[in-house]
């Protein structure tokens, strides 16, 4: 039981709201008459997965779904496995490589920034890139990016031949 004072000066509240307030935890004025049913829960681990256990889960009606994963539960390397694509694979004898800036235009890029007098990490710290990235282009090894090419059009004043 909790006592409170008759009239608080604090918190102003009087002695006839207090008597009117529940001094425990209210109760639900109806009754739930929903059942509760307890389940027991499912195996986890290596119970799960073992024959014993999906069979006994077959028997009382479950859906029971299973499937064999590729070359699992063999002690076979990956790379001695027979891999479902090597057909298509095989088929292409070509090589395959990622689109380069042209020569013309890694050779109009450095004449560019020479006529500029500037290097390639000035170039590459007024177009807020790595100067790696200007080296890659200038060298003819970078995979043309639009953005790039035209902050390069925007930083030298020129405009560069298309990279292809």
């Amino acid at each position: 039981i909790y006592w409170i004072k008759p009239y608080c000066r604090v918190c102003c509240v009087s002695s006839s709201l207090a008597r009117k307030m529940p001094s425990g935890p209210t109760l639900l004025t109806e009754q739930q008459w929903e059942p509760v049913v307890w389940q027991k829960s499912a195996p986890k681990g290596q119970a799960a997965r073992s024959s014993a256990a999906v069979n006994a889960a077959r028997r009382q009606g479950e859906t029971v779904e299973t499937s064999k994963k590729f070359s699992g539960g063999s002690n076979m390397s990956s790379q001695s496995a027979v891999c479902p694509n090597a057909k298509k694979l095989d088929q292409h004898a070509e090589a395959f490589r990622h689109q380069t800036v042209s020569h013309e235009f890694a050779v109009a890029l450095q004449q560019a920034r020479l006529a500029k007098k500037m290097n390639q990490a000035q170039l590459a710290a007024q177009i807020n890139e790595k100067g790696s990235v200007v080296n890659e282009y200038e060298s003819g090894k970078a995979i043309p990016s639009g953005e790039i090419i035209k902050k390069l059009n925007r930083a030298l004043g020129v405009r560069l031949p298309k990279a292809k």
